[in-house]
């Protein structure tokens, strides 16, 4: 790939010089995500990583998968798979052309994130190239490789603005022997009192989610995932209805891709809030991640909504919407705290002090 990553070089270094912004490209299936990019014009080039394919080096044995940012996300799946592994963070792919340098630059994660964790928490090592045209190397292939700055970990969700990732080694997780999932008829208020209720309970949910069906009733889903006994006793405790097979598979890789009919609304705002937090009334909702992730399906007005979110203790972002219209003030993620926001500031201005990469793309204005 050397070739590869020579071109790449030429072409940061050649716009830098000519300072012209970059925006970097991988499969486009996230497109959608994040604050618009500028329409491609003489003042900016389009960085192509899909030259960058190819799994580099995985030993099922060790747990760790590393391959280049281009190379498709399904491909990595399918490869884990033949070894009975996973990606543990369930990430969605919404569609074929979906590469792992995408799914760990916008660091969107499944229903497996409940008991998986974020993505954040399995990069153990990334390649960077950087506005000065340098590749910098984070991390490494095993799992305490860590001194100083996790700057791996910095760079999922960060949509690009610090420079282009290049090459990723992911943690794995062995696949679960037995999958199972239970349903339950139960209105929101009620179905999100039971999730809290299993927090603490040593129960193997690997997954929730909750949706209305009609009126004020709704659909309570759980997948448990893990040893046989340890799912049998947990359906002796938890109750519920035993979803067939196929049906429940097919109803979680709708849900990660975002293929039901609820996410075809116009508009949907994605919030993260504590535990325990209740209802939210905004408006037609989808509950994952025991509670911790509400999806709403509604043209809402931003100021309103994060006021909403940050009293329940976290954030909204306004995930995507079908029609062009406009966007908060402050782009579609919750504005920074002041803090925070230096932080970020000082950051990109050492690894991208031009702001050639993604300009605006995660933070308005930067």
């Amino acid at each position: 790939m050397d070739h590869v990553i020579a071109q790449l070089r030429e072409q940061v270094l050649d716009a830098a010089n000519k300072k012209n912004t970059i925006l970097i490209e991988g499969g486009g299936t996230k497109g959608f995500y994040g604050n618009r990019a500028p329409q491609l014009a003489s003042s900016c080039v389009a960085l192509k990583l899909s030259g960058l394919r190819g799994i580099v080096n995985y030993q099922p044995t060790e747990l760790v998968v590393t391959a280049w940012a281009g190379t498709p996300l399904q491909e990595v799946i399918d490869t884990l798979a033949a070894s009975q592994q996973i990606l543990a963070f369930d990430p969605p792919t919404f569609g074929a052309q979906a590469t792992l340098g995408g799914c760990v630059a916008a660091g969107l994660a499944g229903p497996g994130r409940y008991a998986g964790g974020p993505v954040k928490d399995y990069v153990l090592g990334t390649q960077l190239l950087t506005a000065s045209g340098n590749v910098l190397k984070f991390g490494g292939e095993v799992m305490k490789n860590v001194a100083g700055y996790d700057v791996s970990r910095l760079l999922v969700g960060s949509m690009g603005m610090f420079g282009a990732l290049t090459q990723i080694s992911v943690k794995v997780a062995p696949k679960p022997q037995e999958v199972c999932t239970l349903e339950f008829d139960l209105d929101e208020a009620k179905a999100l009192a039971l999730c809290h209720s299993w927090r603490p309970q040593p129960l193997p949910i690997s997954a929730t989610a909750w949706q209305v069906t009609e009126g004020a009733s709704g659909c309570l889903r759980v997948r448990l995932a893990g040893a046989g006994a340890a799912l049998k006793a947990a359906r002796q405790k938890m109750g519920g209805q035993v979803v067939p097979e196929l049906q429940a598979f097919e109803y979680w890789a709708a849900l990660r891709e975002q293929t039901l009919s609820f996410f075809a609304a116009p508009t949907l705002w994605r919030l993260a809030v504590a535990p325990g937090t209740p209802a939210l009334n905004l408006g037609p909702t989808l509950i994952e991640w025991g509670g911790g992730q509400r999806w709403v399906a509604a043209d809402l007005e931003a100021l309103a909504v994060r006021r909403v979110a940050e009293r329940a203790g976290g954030h909204a972002t306004l995930f995507r919407q079908l029609f062009e219209g406009a966007i908060p003030e402050q782009g579609v993620f919750q504005p920074l705290a002041a803090g925070v926001l230096d932080v970020v500031n000082r950051l990109k201005h050492e690894f991208d002090p031009q702001g050639l990469f993604n300009p605006g793309r995660l933070v308005h204005g930067l």
